[in-house]
């Protein structure tokens, strides 16, 4: 009881001041509102921008912790160190492939850092599966912030500002 009573009484821990979160991805910038996937483009998920990638690497967006890679291997879940929660979702019903060609370099509850190295993937072979590899970075709790701002960048590169969350 004592311990049901802590969690229902604990506060999402955000900081005030703003937030950035890099691309993960090398490639082009796509609008959410662009994505073929309602779930996402309609951001019932949450907030963000896709990027369709060129280069088959994902890296940490942010500092922060990995929550979860999905058993899949398409996708993974971020809570960054200023409480914003990200999910990287590679490509479009890509769950189908079941973990077939993506490779993880971490694992859940591993401390990142902005640039590490999380996924691996093989374009090519997504693709001839006949995959949309489009690539949605989603902030799943955008309501803790009072605006996010994406870039107006086509390209990016990885490490490049995505989105600045505002307080």
């Amino acid at each position: 009881m004592a311990l049901l009573k802590k969690l229902l009484n604990k506060k999402e821990e955000v900081t005030t001041v703003d937030f950035s979160i890099y691309s993960p991805l090398i490639g082009n910038v796509v609008s959410l509102s662009d994505v073929n996937d309602p779930v996402f483009a309609q951001e019932m998920m949450g907030k963000g921008i896709a990027v369709f990638p060129t280069v088959g690497q994902v890296f940490a967006p942010c500092d922060g912790e990995l929550i979860s890679v999905f058993r899949t291997l398409h996708a993974l879940t971020i809570k960054a160190d200023n409480g914003a929660e990200i999910i990287i979702h590679i490509g479009l019903e890509t769950v189908a492939l079941d973990g077939q060609h993506f490779e993880s370099h971490v694992q859940d509850g591993h401390r990142i850092k902005k640039g590490d190295l999380l996924l691996t993937f093989d374009l090519e072979q997504i693709k001839k599966a006949g995959y949309d590899l489009v690539t949605p970075v989603i902030v799943t709790n955008p309501t803790l912030f009072q605006r996010v701002e994406e870039t107006k960048k086509d390209v990016v590169n990885s490490g490049d500002l995505l989105m600045e969350l505002k307080n």
